[in-house]
Formats: structure tokens, C-alpha cells, sequence
């Protein structure tokens, strides 16, 4: 059980990493001319695609659910990665990476208290303390002072929180009925479709048509799917087998800090001092979380 347990961490901590490069996808893609919608479009429909094949590989019995489930996976689909991942590109476009990610990362408050509400489970002194250690951290990643943040980036960023929050409690629902590749295509399927009525399919479609690079461009968005989606989707709710939806929440902060190395690294965003301690407190609150009381 206990390696059961670190494994899952180590696949939390995999999906953070992984999540903590959409920046860069994000960016580039908004160099074509697409919106933030349209991204998110193209993401998740591209990945629901890889998700379909390889649970048709792994085990294609997969695709059978319940009907009754149908509300479930239409929350996971459309509540959580449809919302969380439109107000996260939004607030990408609206501020820098660190500060998206740390009003992303509010999710760890929300899935604790969504977990105490219908998982019953216990505010334990150690998670208590790790909560407010990694969100100490996301603050001064992302800079105390919030310049540049505009009451409706305020909003947008809080609700990705809140979105992401919900995938962790409705999956680790799924998780106990379906494996986690039906639990991830059916997510995204749900995503896609829902992503197809707000996107204008036909001005998007327009934009790859005119765009110089067009074979660049399909293998770019393919690579933004698996590695900003596919990939770490998949390890996390893997992870979210063994591990608590709250513990989840809080290992997954990891990736805030990855966005800011990110940004440090490719984009010039500068590296403060606060920033710097802000990466060492989030890696506590992973280390404290996953060591004895």
C-alpha cells in the first residue's frame, strides 16, 4: 500500500510537471491567430482522439458506461475540463504564467473542502499544514503585490480553480466504476463536443487553411494534446487511485513552479527572490505530505 502510495505521488507530480509547460503551447498557438476557445477546442478534441485509441488498445470493453453515468462524465467533461481549461487559457492571455497558475492553484482549498463535504475525509494536522505551506508558496511564485490583475482576470483565474478542483472529486468518483483510460476519454469526448459549440469551428478551420506552416502547425497542435493533456491527465488520475482527492490537490501544486521556470526560461519573466522561496515551500508541502505523522 505504501509503495502503492508513492507511486500515485510520483504520477501527481509527473502531470504537474507536464501541465506546468502549457504556457508555452498556449503562446505559440496564439501567434496563429486562434483565441483562447479555440485552443482549448483543439486541445481537447485532439486528445479525447488519443484517449479514444488507446483505450480501444488497451481494453476496448472499456467504452461501455452506464447510462445513468452519463451525468457524471458530463460534469468531468463539461464542469470541470471545458470550464477549468477556457478560463485558464483566458487568464494565461490576460496575465503572466505564475499568476494564472497560482489562482489555478486556489484548487487544492476548493478540493479540500469539496472532500470533507462528500468524502468524509479527515483535515488531518499534516494536510492542514501542507495546504497552507504549498498556497504560501504559489503566492510568492507568483508575486505578492498582484500587479497587472484586473477584477474579471481575478474571476476567471479563481473559477480554472475551482473547475480543476471539481475533476479531482467527480474522478475519484469515476475511478470507482470505470479504469482510468474510460474515465479519461469519456472526459474528453464530453469536452470536445462541448468545446465544438463555442469555438466557431468555421473561422478556426480557416485559420490552419491559411497558415503558411499548415503540416508545422497539425503536428504542434497533436504535440500541445499529448503533452499538455494526454500525458498528464492520464498520470494523474492514475495517481488518483492511491491517493487522496485532497493530498492530490496539494502534490499537484508543483506545477505553478514549472510554469515559472518556464517563463524564467523561455518567455524572460524575471526570478525574484520571493519567487525562489515560493519553489521551495511548494517541494515542503510535497515532501511533508508524503512522509510518516
Amino acid at each position: 500500500m505504501k509503495n502503492k502510495r508513492l507511486i500515485g505521488s510520483l504520477l501527481i507530480i509527473i502531470a504537474g510537471c507536464f501541465w506546468g509547460s502549457m504556457g508555452i503551447f498556449v503562446r505559440r498557438l496564439g501567434t496563429y491567430g486562434f483565441d483562447s476557445i479555440q485552443i482549448v477546442s483543439i486541445r481537447v478534441t485532439l486528445a479525447a482522439l488519443f484517449f479514444a485509441i488507446i483505450l480501444l488498445v488497451k481494453d476496448h470493453s472499456g467504452f461501455k458506461i452506464a447510462l445513468k453515468d452519463i451525468p457524471l462524465f458530463l460534469g468531468l467533461g463539461f464542469g470541470s475540463i471545458l470550464f477549468f481549461t477556457i478560463c485558464y487559457f483566458t487568464a494565461i492571455t490576460m496575465m503572466s504564467l505564475s499568476t494564472a497558475a497560482i489562482l489555478l492553484y486556489t484548487s487544492p482549498i476548493w478540493i479540500m473542502l469539496m472532500s470533507v463535504l462528500f468524502f468524509k475525509e479527515k483535515l488531518t494536522k499534516k494536510k492542514l499544514i501542507a495546504l497552507a505551506i504549498a498556497f504560501t508558496g504559489c503566492v510568492l511564485v507568483s508575486g505578492i503585490s498582484g500587479e497587472g490583475i484586473s477584477p474579471l482576470g481575478l474571476f476567471i483565474g479563481l473559477g480554472s480553480g475551482i473547475g480543476y478542483g471539481l475533476y479531482s472529486i467527480l474522478g475519484t468518483i469515476a475511478l470507482r466504476k470505470y479504469s482510468p483510460y474510460t474515465v479519461t476519454t469519456y472526459t474528453f469526448i464530453f469536452a470536445a463536443v462541448g468545446s465544438w459549440f463555442i469555438c466557431r469551428p468555421s473561422e478556426m478551420i480557416s485559420k490552419f487553411s491559411e497558415a503558411s506552416d499548415f503540416t508545422f502547425l497539425i503536428l504542434f497542435c497533436g504535440l500541445t494534446a499529448l503533452i499538455t493533456a494526454v500525458i498528464p491527465f492520464l498520470a494523474y488520475t492514475l495517481g488518483l487511485r492511491n491517493v487522496e482527492a485532497s493530498k492530490a490537490g496539494i502534490i499537484a501544486t508543483i506545477e505553478p513552479m514549472v510554469a515559472t521556470l518556464i517563463g524564467i526560461v523561455v518567455f524572460s519573466e524575471p526570478l525574484t527572490l520571493f519567487s525562489g522561496i515560493g519553489m521551495i515551500l511548494i517541494l515542503a508541502a510535497v515532501i511533508i505530505l508524503n512522509t510518516k505523522e
